[in-house]
């Protein structure tokens, strides 16, 4: 029987066959994607701190700073139009990338325990992506999904879970955020149950909400914690949110 994946960032740094710690750089380059992220106390630690520029400055609107990991990449030449999640019609390659596949999950459980910090700008989160080898193969199946202006300290968060079709032309778009009486500055255990018929999430074992006809197309993992500018006021700006993942494993 083949091994599940299980990672407790026990090392000294990230597991770099399975990791890679930029967000979708093919649109970028992998300098100016670079994650702010540390791997200590067994958890990894992405950040965005004050020195993190923005991502894809110029293109992409609204404005946002992002720290993020990804465990799979590939790309097409410069000047073509094959990379992963364009956010712009017809968008181009501005640096190739070298093809990795560390881990990506097919029609399994998966389960992340991981807390965050987060202020009412920024947002942090974790879901699958299809690898779009074949473009067609893009949906996402979304594990969480918080926003900082959501939460109530101490108390309670809308957590957002489900699917988006992008350019799939079968998967359904079906997301929705559920209230969840939970401290999201404490560690809580988010997971998904994915068959061939149904994605079913859950916060610390509860069901969260159930979505009929995933794509069942082998996906990628990402996980990342995203800043906007744009949004709240300049006391906010020195903030430091965070997105500390304690373990992340795939379920029988």
């Amino acid at each position: 029987m083949a091994t599940r994946f299980d990672d407790h960032f026990d090392g000294p740094d990230l597991d770099r066959s399975v990791w890679l710690p930029h967000y979708l750089p093919a649109w970028s380059s992998l300098d100016a994607t670079a994650a702010d992220y540390s791997v200590t106390d067994s958890c990894l630690t992405l950040r965005i701190g004050p020195d993190q520029g923005l991502w894809c400055e110029g293109d992409h609107e609204p404005p946002l700073r992002v720290s993020g990991v990804q465990s799979g990449n590939h790309s097409g030449p410069v000047g073509s139009t094959r990379g992963q999640q364009p956010f712009l019609p017809g968008q181009q390659v501005r640096e190739e990338q070298a093809e990795l596949w560390g881990w990506t999950p097919r029609l399994t459980g998966l389960e992340i325990t991981a807390r965050m910090n987060l202020s009412p700008r920024s947002m942090a989160s974790c879901w699958l992506v299809g690898r779009e080898v074949d473009p067609r193969e893009c949906a996402e199946i979304c594990v969480f999904e918080v926003f900082g202006d959501t939460i109530v300290a101490g108390e309670s968060a809308e957590v957002g879970a489900g699917l988006h079709a992008f350019r799939d032309p079968v998967a359904p778009e079906d997301f929705a955020t559920s209230r969840v009486p939970i401290d999201v500055s404490r560690f809580h255990t988010y997971g998904l149950e994915w068959t061939p018929d149904e994605v079913s999430f859950s916060v610390d074992g509860r069901l969260l909400r159930t979505c009929p006809t995933p794509p069942r197309y082998p996906m990628q993992v990402m996980l990342a914690v995203f800043d906007f500018p744009e949004r709240g006021g300049p006391d906010e700006a020195a903030h430091v949110p965070n997105l500390v993942v304690d373990r992340i494993r795939e379920t029988p």
